[in-house]
């Protein structure tokens, strides 16, 4: 089986070395960054199943290097730092943190965290984005900015046809035959329906505009 992949992102060599011999011991492949900027570059080149954040680091800090990670990818993120304020919690799990522990910790309970974080993540190559929105189609999970987006069967079958031809404006009448199906009796109203419930838990609730309507024509996510 092959190994699962984590990025630490820790300036302090001790806390790093440590933490790449236990992980190396659970079978993990690891890769380390001192460095804050550098971090960044690595993480956006390379899919990793799992990064380790550090919050204080030399040249770009590490909300700031989630911060621009999430502008782009969903790789899941655990802070891992000296700073316990609950403002730095929100703060860190407001940008797009999977999880936050405060140093000293327990390797145990880290490992743990890690194999809850990593469960999934044989599926994350097969994400598809649009700036922050994330859809998994083996997972049948969506996703923005790292917060899960709560969809029904429809909802999610919607929007993922919509993610598969982004930037292609779709006719009501091709998204009744791909998403419902050639042998649905109704409306294309439903498709309607079905759009404005998604703009709700999307658009509305992020304060976004992923969803266009093209008038005339369809819709489009680009």
């Amino acid at each position: 089986m092959e190994k699962k992949s984590i990025l630490i992102v820790e300036d302090e060599s001790q806390i790093s070395r440590f933490l790449q011999l236990e992980l190396e011991h659970e079978n993990y492949a690891c890769t380390i960054c001192a460095d804050g900027r550098e971090a960044l570059n690595v993480a956006l080149e390379t899919d990793f199943d799992l990064i380790i954040l550090d919050v204080m680091l030399p040249s770009l800090n590490g909300i700031e290097v989630l911060r621009r990670l999430r502008q782009t990818k969903q790789t899941p993120v655990i802070i891992l730092t000296a700073r316990d304020q609950v403002v730095d919690k929100v703060t860190g799990l407001d940008i797009g943190a999977n999880d936050y522990m405060t140093k000293p910790f327990a390797i145990e309970e880290l490992l743990a965290r890690i194999r809850l974080h990593t469960k999934n993540s044989v599926h994350a190559a097969n994400n598809m984005t649009c700036g922050e929105l994330s859809v998994n189609p083996d997972a049948r999970v969506a996703s923005y900015a790292g917060h899960p987006i709560d969809l029904t069967k429809k909802e999610f079958d919607l929007l993922l046809y919509l993610m598969q031809h982004r930037n292609v404006v779709i006719s009501r009448e091709t998204l009744l035959d791909e998403v419902w199906g050639f042998d649905f009796y109704g409306s294309t109203n439903v498709v309607d329906v079905y759009i404005r419930y998604l703009r709700a838990k999307i658009d509305n609730t992020f304060k976004v505009e992923i969803i266009e309507t093209v008038r005339g024509s369809g819709y489009v996510i680009r």
